[in-house]
C-alpha cells in the first residue's frame, strides 16, 4: 500500500527488535484451528473512480424522507426542519474534530459551546443546572434513576407504563445487577393511572418517572404527580419532548426534580437511529450527583473570562465506590447542533414550531377520525402524536392482508406503496393495542401531504 511508509528493511528491523522471524508469529496466541488459511475470498480492489461509482450505486438503494417518502412516524424520533446553519457550524473542523477538553486553556471554544448548550437546556426546561449531555434519552432516564436512588438511599422506582418502551427496557437492564425494584403503572384513557401511583408510592420510593407528552402523545399532569411524589419524599423525573416545551408549561415549574429526554428533535437528523443526544437537567442541590460533565464559567486573576470542566466523572475514578455514574463522555457535536438549532429559532421560533406541530396534528386527527372504520382511541389532550384505532376493515379487496400481517400492518404496507410511512403499530409493545396506530405530525408535513394520507385511508374498503 503506497501510503504506508515502512520499507522491507524497516519491517525486518522491527521484527529483529522484538525477536520474531515473520509477522505471522504475532498471531501465535490465536489457535490455528480458528485462523483463516489462505486468501480471503474478496473481489479485486477497484480504482478510486470505480469505487466512488460503486458506492454511489449502493447509496441510491437507500430511501430518504427528503426526496422519497412522506413520514407520519414518530414514537421517539422526529423529522423536523433543520436550518442549514446547523450543519454549517457543526461541520467546522474545530468542532467536528474536537477532542476531550482536558486542557481548558486550549479548548475554550468547545467548552464555551458546551456551556451555552447547558444554559439553553436550563432555559427550556426551567431547571437550575444541566450537564454537557449524555448518549441518548434512554441512558438519561436510567442515569436519573441511579441518581435518585443514591440521593434518597431508596430502591423502589415507580415508572409510568407509557414511558417509551425502549427507555423502560434500558432501565430494566440498568436495574438488573442492582437492588433497584422497577414497578410499572397502568394507564387510563391514554394517561398514567394517577390513583395507582398514589397506591404504590411509599417511604421506600426513590422516584416517580413520567413522560410528557407520553408515548401515546397524550399530555400528563406533572404538577399533580409532583405533589404525590414529594408527599413521600420521592423525586420526580420528567421525560420530555423538547419541541413541546415551546407551548407546554416548563417541567421545572411543575415541580420536576430532574428533567431528561431525547434531544434529537433539536436540529439532529434521523440518521437511521443515531447518534442522538441525551438531555439531563436537575435542581441545583443535585449538582454534585450529575453523571457526565458540567462545564462552568470563571475568571482568572486578570478578570478574563474562562470556561472549565467544573465537574466530570473521571475525577471519581480514584474513589470508584463513591461514584454515582461510570459515564465519562458526552455527545458534544450533537449538543452543539442542538444549541445552534435553539439559537436559530429563539423563544418565539420554538413556540411557532410547537404550535404548527400541534395544529397540524389535530387537523389530521380530526380528519382521520371522520373516516368510517377509524377513530381516536383516547379522548384526552395530545400534542403532535395521537392513537388511531382501526375498526371493521374489509381484507378482501384493496387492503388484502396475508397470514403474516394484521390489519394495521396491512394499512402501513398499502401506504408504503404510495411512498408514505404510516403510523407506529402499537401492538409491538402493547398487545391490547394491536389494532392501533400511533401517528405523528411535525411542522414539515404539508396540508397536501396530510390530505393524500386521508384520501388513501378513506378509499380503503370498509365492511
Amino acid at each position: 500500500m503506497s501510503y504506508i511508509p515502512h520499507t522491507d528493511k524497516d519491517r525486518h528491523d522491527m521484527m529483529m527488535s522484538i525477536g520474531i522471524d515473520s509477522c505471522s508469529e504475532l498471531f501465535d496466541d490465536i489457535p490455528s484451528s480458528i485462523r483463516i488459511k489462505g486468501k480471503i475470498e474478496l473481489p479485486e480492489a477497484l480504482c478510486e473512480m470505480d469505487l466512488v461509482s460503486h458506492m454511489q450505486g449502493l447509496s441510491q438503494k437507500n430511501k430518504n424522507l427528503q426526496d422519497d417518502y412522506i413520514s407520519f412516524l414518530g414514537a421517539g424520533a422526529y423529522e423536523h426542519f433543520i436550518p442549514s446553519l446547523v450543519s454549517h457550524i457543526t461541520g467546522r473542523s474545530e468542532f467536528y474534530t474536537a477532542y476531550t477538553p482536558y486542557q481548558p486553556e486550549l479548548s475554550q471554544g468547545i467548552l464555551q459551546a458546551m456551556f451555552e448548550y447547558q444554559s439553553l437546556i436550563c432555559a427550556i426546561t426551567g431547571m437550575d443546572v444541566a450537564n454537557a449531555s449524555l448518549y441518548d434519552g434512554a441512558t438519561a432516564v436510567a442515569e436519573a434513576v441511579n441518581l435518585t436512588s443514591h440521593v434518597t438511599k431508596r430502591d423502589k422506582v415507580i415508572v409510568s407504563g407509557i414511558l417509551h418502551p425502549e427507555y423502560r427496557e434500558v432501565l430494566r437492564t440498568y436495574a438488573k445487577p442492582s437492588s433497584l425494584k422497577i414497578i410499572e403503572t397502568d394507564y387510563v384513557n391514554g394517561k398514567t393511572d394517577v390513583k395507582q401511583v398514589k397506591d404504590l408510592i411509599d417511604d421506600k420510593t426513590a422516584c416517580v418517572i413520567i413522560q410528557n407528552p407520553n408515548f401515546f402523545g397524550q399530555l400528563e399532569d406533572l404538577s399533580q404527580i409532583s405533589e404525590i411524589a414529594h408527599s413521600k419524599g420521592s423525586l420526580l423525573i420528567a421525560v420530555i419532548y423538547p419541541i413541546s416545551l415551546g407551548l407546554l408549561k416548563l417541567p421545572g415549574d411543575c415541580g420536576a426534580d430532574i428533567v431528561v429526554g431525547e434531544g434529537q428533535s433539536l436540529g439532529i437528523p434521523l440518521s437511521f437511529g443515531g447518534p442522538y443526544l441525551g438531555i439531563f437537567a436537575c435542581r441545583s442541590d443535585l449538582t454534585r450527583y450529575i453523571p457526565g460533565r458540567v462545564v462552568g464559567i470563571t475568571e482568572d486573576t486578570l478578570q478574563r473570562r474562562g470556561y472549565v470542566l467544573t465537574l466530570q466523572t473521571r475525577e471519581q475514578h480514584i474513589r470508584r465506590e463513591k461514584a454515582t455514574s461510570n459515564i465519562c463522555s458526552n455527545e458534544a457535536l450533537c449538543a452543539l447542533a442542538a444549541s445552534v438549532y435553539m439559537v436559530c429559532l429563539g423563544k418565539k421560533g420554538l413556540k411557532q414550531v410547537a404550535n404548527l406541530c400541534l395544529q397540524k396534528a389535530h387537523y389530521l386527527a380530526d380528519e382521520i377520525s371522520r373516516i368510517k372504520g377509524f377513530k381516536l382511541k383516547f379522548t384526552t389532550s395530545f400534542f403532535n402524536e395521537f392513537v388511531i384505532i382501526v375498526e371493521g376493515l374489509n381484507k378482501k379487496k384493496n387492503l388484502k392482508a396475508d397470514g403474516k400481517l394484521n390489519l394495521v400492518e396491512a394499512i402501513n404496507k398499502k401506504l408504503l406503496k404510495e411512498n408514505i410511512i404510516g403510523g407506529f403499530p402499537l401492538g409491538r409493545f402493547y398487545p391490547e393495542l394491536a389494532d392501533c396506530l400511533l401517528f405523528c405530525v411535525t411542522e414539515k408535513r404539508t396540508k397536501p401531504q396530510m390530505d393524500k394520507l386521508i384520501m388513501i385511508l378513506r378509499n380503503l374498503e370498509i365492511s
